[in-house]
């Protein structure tokens, strides 16, 4: 997998936690570094890991599914982007509160990266370079993280759905790139 996939697959996994941290910062009375790179580190972390022990959990498995990876890879991005778009047109608005406590961001966390788990059981299946893609899914992440937190405090809840909606679809196209080269149409 190229670098340009994996930064786009970073940048789709990641919308999740900038729209949380956009909610985080829209609660916080004052947004400072600390505050941003807290929020940003929790969510980086957790977006690293997961794909990290999907992957090591997918690596398991790979020699019997080898022939169907790509179908697989197509699934699981389609439904995390499909689970994100519904999430971004749905009409229930939630907000976390601006705690930061040990408690509320593991919670936030591990919500925001269950998806993060499903594509690294993918990146077994795609023989992906683990090292490079969880270091550029956690840097990417925590980025994004610290600057919603900032967007949140200044714009509010606008972009929340966007963010939303623009990582689904990336995720779904990242899927269908991955079937179509497989089955040698790209």
């Amino acid at each position: 997998m190229s670098l340009l996939s994996l930064f786009v697959i970073a940048v789709g996994l990641s919308m999740d936690a900038f729209a949380v941290s956009i909610c985080k910062g829209l609660a916080m009375k004052e947004v400072t570094l600390k505050k941003a790179g807290i929020v940003g580190l929790w969510f980086g972390g957790f977006q690293a890991l997961m794909p990290l022990i999907g992957y090591l959990l997918g690596s398991q498995f790979e020699r019997y599914i080898t022939s169907v990876d790509h179908w697989i890879a197509f699934v699981l991005l389609c439904l995390i982007g499909g689970s994100m778009i519904k999430e971004a047109l749905s009409k229930e608005e939630e907000c976390a509160n601006a705690s930061l406590d040990v408690k509320t961001m593991l919670l936030l966390a591990v919500a925001t990266s269950i998806d993060a788990l499903a594509v690294g059981v993918t990146f077994a299946f795609l023989q992906v370079d683990i090292v490079a893609a969880i270091s550029l899914i956690g840097v990417i992440t925590f980025f994004l993280s610290s600057i919603g937190v900032k967007v949140g405090n200044v714009f509010g809840i606008k972009y929340k759905a966007k963010a939303e909606l623009a990582g689904g679809i990336i995720l779904i196209l990242m899927g269908l790139k991955i079937l179509l080269e497989h089955l040698g149409i790209l």
